[in-house]
């Protein structure tokens, strides 16, 4: 395993400065990215992936998936609902990518202390999904069928409040690793298109405020190392 991980992810992108003395954030491979990104989403079509990482680099996902595949580290899925997934093989070179790059950075510390702060704005933040999605009046339980517009202005003003608190969390994690960097325009971008009338993308779309979250919380979990509370 450990001579796959070499092949898969080049020695230029090492790190030789302490983390000190370090200005810019962290930026991974191009191979890795898509690899985590991948391990993240679960199973996804290279145009998905390729729409999360163009903002964050020229990156040709496709010939980087068709790479990664020779490696065993990612497998395809053909027909109308097929997609890459990641292999289990490639589940441990990510983490153990994940682990050096934490390492190298020092940036443990600051991913968990942003993991904890996550952690406290979670809840609220499922609470507004179910509240979005599930009307409780009493003692009964009902569908939103979005016609009350006051009901969900004020869902989507408990949305906006949980946004501004959760972009400081958003901009120390990109500061010290560039791969979080598309978590924050992602979620501002989901937000303003649901308050311009998109209902969809508070959380019925793969690019939804609920999708970036979950992902989020993924992609924290996974560089941590740990498991998913719920």
């Amino acid at each position: 395993m450990a001579r796959t991980l070499t092949s898969c992810f080049s020695p230029e992108h090492a790190l030789t400065r302490p983390a000190r003395t370090m200005i810019e954030p962290h930026r991974g491979s191009p191979e890795f990215m898509v690899l985590h990104t991948l391990r993240c989403l679960g199973f996804a079509s290279a145009q998905r992936v390729g729409a999360i990482l163009e903002a964050l680099a020229p990156i040709d996902v496709e010939d980087h998936l068709l790479s990664l595949a020779t490696q065993g580290l990612v497998n395809h899925h053909p027909g109308e609902f097929g997609g890459w997934g990641v292999t289990d093989a490639g589940k441990m070179a990510d983490a153990e990518q994940v682990l050096v790059e934490l390492e190298q950075t020092g940036a443990r510390d600051h991913v968990r202390a942003a993991y904890g702060d996550f952690v406290d704005l979670n809840q609220r933040a499922l609470d507004i999904f179910g509240a979005w999605q599930l009307r409780t009046g009493g003692t009964t339980t009902s569908l939103n069928d979005h016609t009350d517009r006051a009901y969900d202005s004020r869902v989507l003003e408990q949305l906006a409040v949980l946004d501004a608190e959760a972009r400081p969390l958003c901009a120390r994690l990109s500061a010290h690793l560039y791969r979080f960097s598309h978590y924050r325009p992602r979620l501002a971008s989901a937000l303003a298109r649901a308050r311009s009338g998109d209902l969809d993308q508070v959380t019925d779309s793969l690019d939804s405020y609920h999708t970036v979250w979950f992902q989020l919380h993924e992609d924290l979990l996974v560089t941590l190392g740990t498991g998913r509370e719920w």
